[in-house]
């Protein structure tokens, strides 16, 4: 590391935004740079994006970071990478893509799912990778093309993520790495590819497409001179290959800072709640469902479950009034209906309705996998107007996370919440009441970048481990605790059990649904 060299550069290449982000050594935030990423939905459930668009937006964001930072390149001490999980980037011949990525958001995998987790072995497979299947896995989609697209696997040389595909772009080098390895393909004890688990999907004949695993938090690969051209960085910079972007987050929000009993939720377009244990410690629900993600710190693992859908909830609820108001119009933006729902939820009565914020065409993964679930509105009468409704929505996200938490065990001592809803009052009281545990708050503005970033930091030697690095960048951003409001704590003691029957007996009306839509071919 040059004496010059006092930067490191987090890229979090995520669904919707492409961040570059430049800290210095000590963890501060410098300056950001991000480009709008694009991926196309269809109405046969698949949800695809370019791989040459996403490599080319990457060199973008990078670019328009050297815009804002004197002398980027020269100060760069390594780079950093992370991305969407899951999905599924095919590379053929010559590091050329075979097709679009199949994202995370690609439903077309559920009758290959439905399929996989009726086989004798799924619980075997359950228990060595820690995590229940579902359709936005690699796994699962592979074992989808397996089926009915087999040439897209017959074209490839390599299936990698979306960070794994920017990784090759920068240093030419074709790997993954031990976090997602190990929940598609392995066993989060070893972090290793496991051949049962392999076999267990049915792609043995598949396995050459599987690359090489390698941990960022250990071992760097330089920038290439061809990426060096297209970035504006310096050929031979270090580059790390992160963690998934759902524990980069996590790391870099608070999740693991060696506190018992703290968990981390990352509340933004989707649901993501977590916690930290040891791998001997991990909780594997009877139902089969969740994540279990290594962490970079050695036999730490965090348990997962995700909501496909959390603040996309609110999303639909508010685009009520945005059309609505468009008619006569005088539409209000979408920014002034946000700043509108702390005064909404005051003017409501608390577990008042039931909603289960199941608002994705792709249905919920967590804490329950049913590729047709269904959001729904239970409890109203004609008493209730907008602001009841707004409350129930905000409500129904408090009640996800705890139905995500009772599926890994005990209720968190302390939750740490990032994402773009951890700035509304209102939710932080749910989330405090409904879980009847304190909310921290982390004031980290990019949470997955740093966490990346962090792992970039251990390997060039700027922290001997990955605590120290937790001690100095992730600490001292936490916020004060804010406790659980007494007189919420029973009210949603009683709504949660409401949540959960009506839950339950929603599926038969999810399946019904479901077949009506397929008669009318929609």
């Amino acid at each position: 590391m040059a004496d010059s060299s006092d930067l490191i550069i987090g890229v979090d290449a995520g669904t919707s935004v492409i961040k570059a982000v430049a800290f210095d050594l000590g963890g501060a935030q410098l300056a950001s740079s991000s480009v709008r990423n694009s991926y196309v939905m269809g109405a046969d459930g698949s949800a695809t994006q370019s791989l040459s668009q996403t490599w080319a937006d990457c060199a973008a964001a990078l670019r328009g970071l050297a815009e804002k930072v004197e002398g980027l390149a020269q100060r760069t001490a390594a780079v950093a990478l992370t991305g969407q999980g899951d999905g599924t980037w095919l590379v053929g011949p010559g590091d050329v893509p075979v097709a679009d990525a199949w994202l995370w958001l690609d439903a077309r995998a559920a009758p290959t799912v439905r399929g996989l987790a009726r086989g004798p072995d799924e619980r075997a497979r359950f228990e060595a990778t820690g995590t229940g299947l579902n359709t936005c896995q690699q796994g699962s989609q592979m074992a989808h093309m397996a089926r009915v697209c087999p040439d897209l696997l017959d074209r490839a040389e390599v299936a990698l993520h979306c960070k794994d595909w920017l990784f090759l772009n920068l240093t030419g080098v074709r790997a993954t790495d031990p976090s997602e390895a190990s929940f598609t393909f392995g066993d989060f004890r070893t972090r290793s590819y496991s051949d049962a688990v392999i076999a267990t999907l049915g792609l043995e004949d598949r396995r050459a497409l599987l690359p090489e695993i390698l941990d960022g938090s250990r071992d760097t690969r330089p920038l290439t001179a061809a990426a060096a051209a297209q970035t504006g960085l310096l050929q031979g910079t270090p580059v790390s290959l992160g963690y998934v972007d759902m524990v980069m987050t996590a790391l870099g929000a608070g999740v693991h800072t060696g506190d018992a009993g703290a968990a981390c939720s990352t509340v933004g377009s989707t649901g993501v709640h977590m916690r930290a244990v040891r791998s001997d410690d991990v909780y594997l629900n009877a139902e089969g469902t969740g994540y279990v993600i290594c962490l970079p710190v050695p036999d730490l693992v965090t348990q997962v479950q995700t909501n496909m859908a959390a603040t996309l909830n609110i999303d639909w609820a508010l685009s009520l009034v945005e059309d609505l108001m468009a008619e006569t119009g005088a539409a209000p933006s979408h920014a002034d209906l946000v700043a509108r729902i702390d005064g909404w939820m005051a003017r409501s009565r608390p577990g008042a309705l039931v909603y289960h914020p199941y608002i994705s065409e792709a249905g919920e993964r967590g804490p329950f996998v049913n590729a047709d679930a269904r959001a729904s509105l239970v409890g109203l009468n004609a008493s209730h107007r907008f602001p009841d409704v707004i409350r129930a929505v905000v409500e129904g996200l408090g009640m996800a996370a705890r139905d995500c938490y009772a599926a890994m065990g005990d209720m968190p001592r302390e939750l740490r919440l990032t994402g773009g809803a951890a700035r509304s009052p209102a939710l932080r009281r749910v989330l405090a009441a409904a879980l009847d545990t304190p909310v921290r708050v982390s004031s980290r503005d990019e949470a997955g970048a740093a966490g990346c970033a962090m792992m970039a930091a251990v390997a060039i030697g700027a922290f001997d481990s990955m605590d120290a690095c937790i001690a100095r960048w992730t600490t001292p951003l936490l916020g004060a605790p804010e406790p659980p409001c007494p007189d919420l704590v029973p009210v949603y003691d009683t709504l949660f059990a409401n949540y959960r029957h009506a839950r339950d007996s929603l599926a038969p009306v999810w399946d019904g649904l479901a077949a009506a839509r397929k008669s009318q071919g929609a």
